[in-house]
């Protein structure tokens, strides 16, 4: 087993071979993430938030926090670094958080477009009178991104559980059937190579009358597996040449991610959506705190991001 070097990722300006760290400077902060929750109606075997039933340690995030953060976003006094356009949801699951849907009315009342990542299971079926209602109004300005691990069901609950696909088909024959803005989100852990992947879930899409080219990655998301006990090279200054990787297409380069930690009075903003319990890559309460670069200091940055490609906004 491939286990990572504990001397890698402590120093943010240095790796453990002594070379200078990358970082990525923000670009423009184009989108901001809510973290919802970590309560989630399923485990999943290899989830990238350590959500599930009993895990709150991250808490539900309130329709007052995220006024507060839109409210920032439309007093800013540097448009030419706080443009945002887009406004996320993760978790857990969002639909389980009892604001969702005042919080999607609020962001989508306010200009913005609004991406919500979801199982499209009990939760999101729970809330159908709800969104049509928001779709009715707001139309393809809200987007579901439905996350099927892989296009046959055998495989999709291997990570999700047994019985986890019957749910999902139903929810997102629902969005379908409602006419929503659908995205999927799959997973690159099947020793699968991509055009496979693509043209077999396209049949998928194809059965279910989902209108959505696989072959675009924009709209069906394939993700790296991540495991931060995992080697992975750290990123160096070096890096972007070697790899003809560019700092500004990283996540954190337009995007950052409000969190509520359980025990927290209010949230705090890490830089993106895969760090949201490491306390070390906290920027501070507000989003004009957090416009500073990100050192690229854990196995994620690597792994995920700079060598897997992978962004979660839209």
């Amino acid at each position: 087993m491939n286990i990572l070097n504990p001397e890698k990722f402590q120093h943010p300006k240095i790796t453990a071979k002594g070379e200078p760290r990358a970082e990525v400077a923000l670009t423009r902060l184009e989108t901001v993430w809510f973290n919802t929750g970590s309560l989630c109606n399923i485990e999943c075997t290899n989830c990238y938030m350590e959500s599930g039933p009993k895990k709150d340690d991250l808490s539900y995030i309130r329709l007052d926090h995220v006024e507060g953060f839109i409210d920032e976003i439309k007093l800013s006094e540097t448009p030419a670094k706080i443009n945002v356009h887009e406004i996320g949801f993760t978790g857990g699951e969002p639909f389980m958080n009892p604001d969702i849907t005042q919080m999607l009315e609020l962001v989508l009342r306010s200009g913005f477009s609004a991406i919500v990542l979801s199982n499209a299971m009990k939760p999101i079926w729970q809330k159908r009178e709800e969104l049509k209602n928001i779709n009715a109004k707001f139309g393809r300005k809200l987007k579901i991104r439905v996350s099927i691990d892989h296009y046959l069901s055998a495989r999709h609950e291997l990570e999700r559980g047994s019985g986890s696909w019957d749910p999902m088909i139903r929810g997102l024959g629902w969005l379908i059937e409602n006419d929503f803005n659908v995205d999927v989100a799959g997973r690159t852990m099947w020793d699968e190579n991509e055009s496979t992947t693509r043209a077999e879930y396209q049949k998928l899409f194809d059965r279910l009358g989902l209108e959505l080219d696989a072959s675009d990655a924009a709209r069906l998301v394939l993700f790296p597996e991540m495991d931060e006990t995992m080697d992975v090279p750290e990123i160096t200054t070096a890096c972007w040449g070697i790899l003809n990787v560019r700092p500004d297409a990283q996540m954190c380069a337009n995007s950052r991610m409000v969190v509520l930690r359980k025990g927290d009075n209010s949230p705090q903003v890490v830089p993106c959506t895969l760090l949201p319990y490491d306390s070390k890559f906290d920027m501070g309460p507000s989003l004009k705190s957090a416009l500073g670069p990100v050192a690229l200091n854990h196995p994620h940055c690597a792994k995920f991001c700079v060598l897997g490609g992978a962004s979660c906004s839209s």
